[in-house]
């Protein structure tokens, strides 16, 4: 019946991953309906999933007609009497459990994660870390980031990102996540105890420069990729480039490669009780590898890492490899509009990136399985759902769906 016969994977089986049963044992598990009445944890997820999905601007307003569409009520088995308010939507939005969609979304990663074939999963041990930040309406946030030279509130998502999903989310509200280097190491190091055992590599742009976060990361088992500002102080151990070693690296030449230790700032008190830093070396050595671009004049890339055995070129490429989360963002944003902020809480917010997650590695899995691009991807996704919808309405009626899809 799928109106996409081209199609290897479909909406249907893509959705039969999340089961009822799951959706059932989760309500029970985190009492998530204690206190409701009507939008009971299974009916929201539903509600925000089908609305994520249908809706090119989501908003409150937006999901009470969702959910009071007979459409919607035939695709998920709800009461057709049953109805909703806006204010209702907001009040279970501000109080109802986050961790009942986190738990749904780390199963459907762990599930679609479980299908990456020997290869994949080699190429997916490279985790992207980023944040994105969120301003837009978010002047009545309760709490929030205040970017320097605005008076606007606003709210990170730090995700950590394997290349095909986001394998870990963080929401921060609190000012001082404004600093990468308090947001970015918090991610990664809740990812590694995610995946204890773990090989992968860690990715960061300049976000992270903390010398101390590093030898941390150092001391901790942890293989991580960043961009240094150019030009930063640093004591020469080792170079690690010999005559014979071609410099030429496709896309950019190689400048430098060389084993070093870096300076950190050591908080002094002085008699006064004032707080000044001195700078010391780090007795960890870290790794330093130049590249300059050739295709934009004069740029050059200075890459730290705690990695001795890889090659500088895939050292390179592995950072080259970090703009991949950017796009992810940006799809985030364009296609399925988290810059809009539903709910102006945090519990909201944390409940909205969960669904918008969960919405986004469906698209994904399903953009995968058919090779398309993002839009095509969410376009087919949403007619597919549709059409699901229309075959159920179909059958209530009486009819016979093959002969209304002429299939």
């Amino acid at each position: 019946m799928a109106i996409f016969k081209d199609h290897k994977v479909t909406v249907k089986h893509l959705l039969s991953f999340i089961s009822e049963t799951l959706i059932a044992n989760l309500s029970v598990t985190t009492k998530i309906d204690h206190y409701a009445k009507v939008l009971h944890g299974n009916k929201l997820f539903y509600l925000l999933l089908y609305g994520i999905l249908e809706n090119d601007r989501l908003s409150q307003r937006t999901l009470e007609d969702t959910f009071n569409d007979s459409v919607f009520k035939v695709l998920f088995n709800l009461d057709e009497d049953e109805r909703i308010r806006r204010s209702s939507i907001s009040e279970r939005l501000s109080k109802v459990d986050p961790d009942y969609f986190r738990q749904i979304y780390e199963y459907i990663y762990e599930r679609f994660s479980a299908t990456y074939t020997l290869t994949e999963r080699k190429q997916y041990n490279l985790i992207r870390v980023d944040s994105t930040i969120v301003s837009q309406t978010a002047g009545k946030l309760t709490e929030g980031i205040v970017n320097p030279g605005s008076s606007k509130k606003a709210v990170k998502y730090s995700l950590a990102f394997d290349g095909m999903l986001p394998g870990l989310v963080h929401v921060f509200t609190n000012p001082k996540y404004g600093n990468e280097d308090n947001a970015l190491p918090e991610v990664v190091m809740a990812h590694v105890k995610k995946e204890p055992g773990h090989q992968n590599i860690y990715v960061l742009d300049r976000g992270l420069q903390s010398t101390r976060t590093m030898k941390t990361f150092g001391e901790d088992g942890i293989t991580f990729i960043c961009r240094a500002k150019e030009n930063r102080k640093f004591e020469l151990i080792e170079s690690l480039i010999d005559e014979k070693q071609d410099m030429d690296m496709g896309e950019s030449m190689l400048l430098k490669d060389s084993i070093i230790r870096l300076y950190t700032g050591t908080p002094i008190a002085n008699q006064r009780g004032n707080i000044h830093y001195r700078e010391e070396l780090v007795e960890s050595p870290f790794r330093l590898v130049v590249v300059k671009s050739k295709a934009e004049q004069g740029k050059e890339y200075w890459l730290l890492t705690n990695d001795f055995n890889l090659p500088a070129k895939e050292i390179a490429q592995a950072y080259r490899s970090r703009w991949d989360i950017e796009v992810f963002f940006r799809f985030l944003k364009q296609e399925l509009n988290v810059s809009h902020l539903v709910s102006l809480n945090k519990n909201g917010l944390q409940v909205m990136l969960y669904m918008t997650l969960i919405s986004s590695m469906l698209v994904l899995i399903y953009k995968k399985g058919n090779d398309q691009g993002y839009k095509t991807a969410k376009r087919r996704f949403a007619m597919e759902v549709r059409d699901l919808a229309i075959a159920m309405i179909v059958i209530q009626c009486g009819g016979d769906p093959g002969l209304f899809f002429k299939t």
